[in-house]
Parts: C-alpha cells; sequence; structure tokens
C-alpha cells in the first residue's frame, strides 16, 4: 500500500500543484487554513446537476457537478474532505460523518468546536496553497465511503477525482460552490449524504444572507462606503478590487484598491504608503493579528484620514477569518458584520443574534455574548 500511495501522490502532486498554482489562492500567513476552493463566481451555476439514481443494492449513482457519473454508497456514514473549504462547509452539515480532516483545528477553534473532533487524523489537502500534500495512506487507513471535494472546479477536476477514485478504489466526487449559490450545494450535498432536511436549513439561510445582502445594498445605494483592506506585516498590501478575495469586499463597499493586476492570492497586492495616501479611504480594515493595534501612534499612519478619524477596524476571526480564508461559507459572517459596521441606519439585525444563528448552525455552538463581545472588540469602533 505504501508503494501505491507514495507512487499516486508524486503523480497527482504534479497535477494538483500546477493547477494550484495556475487557479487557486495561497493564504496569507495570519490564517491557519489554506483556501482549498478555488475563485467563486457569483453568477456562475454548477456545471452539471448531481442527482442520485438507485443501482446495485447498497450502492446507488451519483452524477457530481462535473458530470462524473459515480457509484457511492446506498447509506453513507464515512466522508472525507478534500479540503479546508469542504472541511468547512460538511463540518456544518455533517461533522459525526468525518474519518478525518483536511487541516488542523487552529487554536482559535478551540473556543467553538466540539473536542471530540480534534482527535481526528490529518489528511491533507488536493489544492490551495499545500496542494500535493494529501496523506494518502492516512486517507485510505482512515476508511472513507466516499472524498469529497467542495469548491470552484479546477481545469483538470474530472481527471483529478477519476485519479483519486481510481487509484484509492474510493469514490470521489466534486460539488461546486460560489458564495452567490451556496445554498445548492448544500442542496446537492443532502442528496449526496441523505441529509435532504439537514441540508436545507443551511441552504435556506445561505439563500437568505445573500439575498438580505443584496438587498441592503440596494438600500444604500450610492452611499457607499470608500474602503480599503489592508494586511500584511507592515499593513501595505491591499485586497484589491476585481479579485477573488475582494468579492465581498466589492460587493458592499466601493473599494479603493484598484490596481492593474489583481492578485489571486490570499497575501493581496503589495502597495506602500505613498499609494495609502492616494487612495485616502474613509475606513481601513485590517486583517487578524496585522497592524492594526499600532497604527494609532504611528505617524505615518496618521496621514490617512480613516486612522486620524478612528475609523478603522480589524477582522473578526474565530475560528475562521469573516471574511474569508478560507473563502467559505464563513464569507456569510463578514456580510454581516460589514453591514452593521458601515450602513447600520439601513440594516434590519441585530449583528449579536445573527451572529450567534451562524455559530449554531454551522459550528455546532451556543455563542454567548462574552465570546461574541471578545471576537469583535477591536471591530466595532476603535474612538
Amino acid at each position: 500500500m505504501q508503494k501505491k500511495a507514495l507512487s499516486l501522490l508524486l503523480a497527482l502532486a504534479m497535477v494538483f500543484s500546477l493547477a494550484a498554482c495556475a487557479q487557486t489562492p495561497a493564504q496569507p500567513g495570519t490564517d491557519p487554513t489554506p483556501s482549498a476552493s478555488g475563485s467563486p463566481s457569483p453568477s456562475a451555476a454548477p456545471s452539471a446537476e448531481p442527482s442520485v439514481e438507485p443501482t446495485a443494492a447498497g450502492t446507488r449513482s451519483f452524477t457530481d457537478s462535473c458530470g462524473r457519473t459515480v457509484e457511492i454508497p446506498a447509506d453513507i456514514s464515512r466522508i472525507a474532505p478534500s479540503g479546508p473549504m469542504a472541511q468547512i462547509v460538511l463540518f456544518a452539515l455533517a461533522p459525526d460523518k468525518f474519518v478525518g480532516i483536511a487541516s488542523k483545528w487552529s487554536k482559535e477553534t478551540e473556543s467553538f468546536i466540539d473536542g471530540s473532533y480534534y482527535n481526528l487524523p490529518v489528511l491533507g489537502q488536493l489544492y490551495g496553497s499545500s496542494a500535493g500534500e494529501l496523506n494518502l495512506e492516512t486517507l485510505a487507513a482512515s476508511d472513507p465511503q466516499v472524498i469529497i471535494d467542495i469548491g470552484e472546479p479546477k481545469k483538470t477536476i474530472a481527471e483529478d477525482m477519476d485519479a483519486m477514485s481510481e487509484q484509492l478504489a474510493i469514490p470521489a466526487v466534486h460539488i461546486d460552490a460560489y458564495t452567490a449559490t451556496m445554498g445548492d450545494t448544500y442542496r446537492l450535498l443532502g442528496e449526496l449524504l441523505g441529509l435532504e432536511e439537514e441540508a436545507a436549513v443551511l441552504a435556506d439561510y445561505c439563500d437568505e444572507r445573500y439575498s438580505g445582502t443584496l438587498s441592503l445594498m440596494e438600500r444604500v445605494g450610492g452611499n457607499r462606503a470608500n474602503v480599503l483592506y489592508c494586511l500584511g506585516d507592515q499593513g501595505l498590501n491591499v485586497i484589491a478590487k476585481d479579485s477573488f478575495h475582494g468579492e465581498v469586499l466589492d460587493l458592499m463597499t466601493n473599494n479603493l484598491a484598484v490596481v492593474d493586476a489583481p492578485s489571486s492570492k490570499g497575501t493581496g497586492n503589495e502597495s506602500d504608503m505613498e499609494q495609502l495616501i492616494l487612495w485616502d479611504p474613509d475606513v481601513i480594515l485590517f486583517a487578524p493579528q496585522s497592524i492594526y493595534a499600532t497604527v494609532d501612534g504611528d505617524a505615518t499612519w496618521q496621514s490617512l484620514k480613516a486612522i486620524r478619524n478612528g475609523s478603522y477596524y480589524e477582522v473578526p476571526f474565530g475560528p475562521y477569518n469573516w471574511m474569508g480564508f478560507p473563502p467559505s461559507v464563513n464569507r456569510y459572517l463578514g456580510m454581516l458584520w460589514m453591514g452593521s459596521l458601515l450602513y447600520p441606519e439601513y440594516v434590519d439585525y441585530d449583528l449579536y443574534t445573527e451572529v450567534a444563528r451562524y455559530y449554531k448552525l454551522f459550528y455546532h455552538c451556543d455563542l454567548t455574548q462574552e465570546q461574541f463581545d471578545a471576537l469583535t472588540a477591536n471591530s466595532t469602533g476603535k474612538k
């Protein structure tokens, strides 16, 4: 098995690393888990309508989002996520079916994720900045009934899934996932796992949250905030307009970071203070563990009106960055937070109530007011 696994790892690593370099963003050092998804496209629809058909006793036929018809067990109780995005999406729906996790839970998850999930074997991931680090021997030993990849389909997705299925003798399926259509993703996962009712609850939430954000921005109209999202050790990298990681920022603000070549990486585009002064945003969002805590006493940063006016905030983090990184369903928290932060006169919800609802649905956690206050301590007003 070891020889076979090593052979597959070498072959897949070449394919996946090339695909990842071309398409999948690396994640910033401030985040514990890199993306496994690729760029979501709000206007895109799944490339094929997945369906389940009964076959021989004990199995059924499932057509995944890339049009592959895969024979899967009739009843699925053991699943393996292909990467961090799949892990986040699937944890909300079927945490007790996990035989392993794509990446270790970060220290920040300890307050929110039940400890019973911490001892699962780490399987690695197919795509992302750690592409090719899939531990095939651990994956095979964990004995999943199906491997589930979730995200934007890579160009080689069908071939990748076929190779995985053939080499490990474990069916592998891909389900498309985009921020605008995550409800459809959950409904299809519900069909796959026989959890239609549970998936419908999550799907309806995603539909509600996204349509609610669109409605909010219609009310805001031309009163969008002029914003920069700054990250990096010096705070001089920016999430650019029209970049993959700028999707929610672009949806809800006037993202001033217009550059010639928006980076698809989670580290954003490099900039400098001179350019930040030229942009001179009304609001600055700092990535978690960036330089938020020190800019108030920095004369150079005081050149920016957002800093002088105290209109700068740290993106909440726990168990993941609320704005993405990895860019999964946690982006809905970013929508809630930015709506309440930037457009309080237009929102029709209480932020704590809605965040607690999200944590219950997606992390199976009863978020207390004290936990919420700690999460948002630097995120709802410096002055």
